[in-house]
């Protein structure tokens, strides 16, 4: 079958799969035009939004558009992304909230930790082993959400040592018993988040209300 971009002259016409490659090549092409239009918005309003646009990784080309712009939020939520590497701590270093809900990522580069104004950063839906160790260096987070992950284990001085942070969800991951009894040890466990808190919030189970505390 003809892969993107592949002369298709000389397939057969009456391939059946040809139809199938030039719908999947429209889709990408719509795709492209959707990133270069929502580019141009925040360009006017400092919000890049860039939630389902199909990204498996985020383009050179989005950090060329975006030079001249100083962010304030970035959305990334359902996409395909796996990683996020050192370009967007690089290139967006003033964001104030970052979602990246509803990936398939594993892993952080460490130098996301250089997202000094970042305050709240949404992580829910996606396949983390673990908390990246970059979220415990960000100076100013305050809200973290890594609901629905893979995570096991959390390091309880990790979260002590957090700079500014006050309230992280942990909800629907396989935490282990011996974890859980360490949070309640330690924070203000809560089965959603409130405005009374005395210390670091900790959330770890599913609630009706969570729609009302929910990270936009």
């Amino acid at each position: 079958m003809p892969q993107f971009g592949e002369d298709m002259t000389n397939s057969t016409t009456n391939n059946p799969n040809v139809p199938i490659v030039m719908h999947c090549t429209r889709m990408a092409g719509r795709a492209v035009i959707r990133v270069v239009g929502r580019c141009n918005d925040a360009q006017e309003t400092c919000k890049l939004d860039l939630s389902d646009c199909q990204l498996m990784q985020i383009p050179d080309a989005v950090y060329h558009l975006m030079r001249n712009t100083v962010l304030q939020s970035c959305d990334l939520s359902t996409n395909a992304l796996t990683k996020i590497g050192p370009g967007l701590a690089k290139k967006f270093t003033e964001i104030t909230e970052l979602n990246l809900s509803h990936n398939k990522i594993t892993t952080m580069s460490d130098q996301m930790s250089d997202l000094n104004q970042l305050r709240i950063l949404d992580l829910a839906h996606n396949s983390l082993p673990a908390m990246p160790p970059a979220i415990a260096k960000m100076p100013a987070l305050e809200v973290l959400d890594l609901s629905h992950n893979r995570i096991d284990n959390i390091d309880v001085n990790v979260l002590k040592n957090a700079p500014s942070l006050r309230m992280v969800n942990l909800s629907e991951n396989p935490l282990t018993l011996p974890c859980i009894a360490a949070l309640r040890e330690n924070f203000e466990v809560v089965e959603a988040p409130t405005d009374n808190a005395r210390g670091l919030q900790v959330v770890f189970t599913s609630s009706e209300d969570d729609d009302d505390w929910k990270i936009e």
